[in-house]
């Protein structure tokens, strides 16, 4: 990357062309829709020129902080505030795709993820969905490094605890199929 005083247009195309689609896909698992998604970056994007000589020389990480930012501020403003999209909805699998046996996982996965703290699920997002390391998802939740992996440690392990304490599935064949 250009040092910060040769940050100009082509730096900017450059940085765009390489993370919009991590952005995007960011806001995509975040918000309600494609539009919503797509402004998300946009704004983020806006900011990135405003302050090009902040952004690091790894921006990724920063570019996650910006959106986290952008989000939580709507969300505060009471802009979008009704249309974040609840964890359960966000990475749905197409129906048809795969067996019943493979989406009962997911869905319990999903379950668990819902009875965590957003703290908590925000660390298991970026390293999850982002595929973020630990010193990455830390710079762009702002703390440092040592925060990050305790935080996941924690996350974890509190995922695993909602996991185990899953309630009874029904069953819905009959008696006489389980023989």
């Amino acid at each position: 990357m250009k040092p910060v005083g040769e940050r100009d247009e082509g730096w900017f195309t450059s940085l765009y062309a390489a993370h919009y689609p991590d952005i995007l896909r960011y806001g995509l698992r975040r918000l309600p829709d494609a539009d919503a998604a797509a402004e998300l970056a946009q704004d983020v994007f806006v900011v990135v020129w405003r302050r090009r000589g902040e952004v690091p020389e790894r921006a990724l990480p920063w570019l996650y902080a910006v959106a986290r930012h952008t989000v939580a501020n709507r969300w505060r403003h009471g802009r979008d505030a009704p249309t974040l999209l609840p964890l359960s909805e966000a990475d749905q699998v197409p129906a048809g795709l795969v067996g019943p046996d493979a989406v009962a996982p997911v869905l319990d996965l999903r379950r668990a993820l819902r009875a965590l703290p957003e703290a908590d699920q925000e660390i298991l997002r970026l390293v999850g969905w982002e595929d973020l390391s630990v010193a990455d998802a830390a710079a762009a939740l702002g703390c440092t490094r040592s925060a990050a992996a305790v935080r996941l440690f924690r996350a974890r392990r509190r995922l695993r605890s909602a996991l185990a304490t899953r309630p009874p599935r029904h069953d819905p064949r009959p008696a006489s199929a389980h023989v």
